[in-house]
């Protein structure tokens, strides 16, 4: 079975949630950047060992945290030995507006996957998008490339859509199925 790896960092606490729900989908192990950039003991090791990373950042004006992003420079070293070179990635992100630019996170994460010779796995899931569709249902945004989720600003992370932590939990789902196809 392949070793699946959530690195995230949550500012609030919804896309912590974010993350558990791609985790369970994924079957994958946690890893949290804290609130000062760092990884806990063995988080780079954790990271070379896995097969699939799954990145996930919430959308801070129009990008990746300042967190995420110290994470991200400080993965230069394995970048330099092409360490998690064909490694599969996928990301995801969360923020207050429907559409907040998640995109530019998305392709931030995309990006760093790329540099490090990576292979991308998209959301692989067609979007809500019909007159009967509702805000609770899975991929209502209409990601393709990521999982992405609204919360309010004024919502905790309790509050999150039911849909979101659904379409959450599918793409974890889907990164850990294609990591086994890898495997195989």
């Amino acid at each position: 079975m392949p070793k699946v790896v959530v690195i995230y960092h949550s500012g609030y606490g919804h896309t912590q949630r974010m993350a558990q729900s791609v985790a369970d989908g994924a079957g994958a192990e946690l890893l949290a950047i804290d609130a000062d950039g760092n990884l806990p003991e063995g988080g780079w090791e954790t990271l070379a060992a896995a097969d699939a990373i799954i990145m996930g950042s919430p959308t801070y004006m129009g990008n990746v945290s300042w967190q995420f992003k110290k994470f991200a420079d400080a993965s230069s070293k394995p970048w330099y030995t092409q360490a998690w070179k064909d490694k599969l990635f996928a990301g995801f992100t969360n923020s207050a507006s429907i559409n907040g630019d998640k995109l530019s996170t998305l392709n931030y994460l995309f990006t760093l996957a790329m540099q490090h010779g990576g292979i991308w796995v998209s959301q692989g899931m067609l979007p809500s998008n019909s007159k009967a569709a509702q805000r609770n249902d899975p991929n209502y945004l209409g990601a393709y490339s990521g999982a992405i989720a609204q919360s309010p600003s004024d919502a905790g992370a309790g509050e999150m859509s039911p849909g979101d932590l659904e379409t959450a939990r599918s793409f974890g789902a889907r990164v850990a199925g294609v990591a086994a196809k890898f495997s195989a």
